[in-house]
């Protein structure tokens, strides 16, 4: 009877995975409009908080306050990167062409199937420069066609809000699981706050030092590296190591010598490094003692899924089945495998 059980629910997870990945179009830009209703209701409550002596300002002034401070960031964004985009697509190729040919002057490897190519060769086979500046550039138009979706889920979202309460009591009728529920949501809420606070600050602090860097070292198109590595450190380990290896391979491309390469290597890892495994882990303690392979396998299943706003959303969507699981008995023993050390939190505040 068990293996029944174990059997129908590993079909019923296949199952899921796979209406999400052929319902990416429909699903992505609800989540994202979720994602996005969190982040300006996080912010309101911030907003709520500033005082002027005695005097505080309305939630929903502070709410409007954060909507339409996250218009203008978007709007800044998009702005910047349209002034760019083409530029940087222009000059791709001329960067592979500059690159494929320091990279053929380096030593011949033999071995094998690849006898008589040279190392230069072989890393020029794997490294497209103008496919991933494109790539990136349709991911961001992908988003972008998707912004009156978005736009149009967003309002429901602040509409259905206040309802929210009542339709939890009305499905959960016993207080006392009531109670239970909204300590879980609760949680969430909060381990999700905190993971989003905590990595936008280390992302934003990651991209104003490294644009400061490549500005100083003259690196091309600086500011629009610091963009895309303030995004990349929201990917887990993956992102900062192409946040890492790419600017450095722009500086590799545009020089004459190695000098730049290197410095931009080392500086930009070494950004990395200070603040990614030192700073940020102070900062997260063990609040979500997440698996770093679980990470990583999380990571590559959704990006598998839904590219890469899925590597975006890889580690909230952990930490909210973490949780959840880590709450009930018949799932606690998987909670605790997608755990670092099997430590989990015995309670919910």
């Amino acid at each position: 009877m068990k293996v029944l059980n174990y059997l129908a629910v590993v079909i019923f997870v296949v199952l899921i995975f796979y209406l999400l990945f052929i319902g990416k179009d429909l699903l992505l830009p609800l989540v994202i409009a979720i994602a996005l209703w969190y982040l300006i209701l996080t912010l309101g409550n911030a907003f709520s908080r500033v005082s002027i002596g005695q005097f505080q300002f309305p939630r929903p002034v502070c709410l409007l306050a954060s909507f339409f401070t996250f218009i203008a960031l978007a709007w800044l964004v998009i702005n910047f990167l349209s002034s760019t985009v083409d530029d940087v697509l222009e000059i791709a190729p001329v960067y592979q062409q500059n690159l494929n040919a320091r990279l053929e002057s380096l030593s011949f490897v033999d071995i094998g199937e690849y006898e008589g190519q040279s190392f230069g060769q072989l890393l020029s086979n794997w490294i497209d420069i103008p496919a991933y500046a494109r790539s990136i550039a349709t991911s961001l138009t992908s988003i972008l066609a998707s912004g009156g979706l978005i736009l149009i889920y967003l309002g429901f979202l602040f509409l259905e809000q206040g309802h929210f309460s009542k339709k939890l009591s009305a499905l959960v009728t016993d207080p006392t699981r009531e109670e239970d529920v909204k300590k879980l949501l609760n949680r969430i809420r909060d381990d999700i706050q905190k993971y989003v606070i905590i990595k936008v600050f280390t992302s934003s602090l990651t991209g104003i030092l490294s644009y400061v860097f490549l500005r100083f070292m003259e690196v091309d198109f600086a500011g629009v590296w610091g963009l895309i590595i303030f995004l990349l450190n929201f990917i887990p380990t993956v992102g900062s190591l192409v946040a890492t290896i790419f600017p450095a391979l722009i500086a590799f491309a545009q020089s004459d010598g190695y000098t730049l390469f290197l410095a931009v290597l080392s500086g930009i890892g070494l950004i990395q490094i200070c603040i990614g495994n030192i700073l940020e882990p102070r900062l997260t303690g063990s609040s979500f003692n997440l698996s770093p392979i679980v990470i990583l396998l999380n990571l590559a299943l959704w990006g598998y899924i839904w590219d890469i706003p899925g590597m975006f959303l890889c580690v909230p969507f952990l930490i909210i089945i973490t949780i959840v699981f880590s709450h009930f008995p018949q799932t606690r023993p998987i909670a605790v495998m997608l755990s670092s050390d099997g430590k989990l939190r015995t309670t919910i505040d």
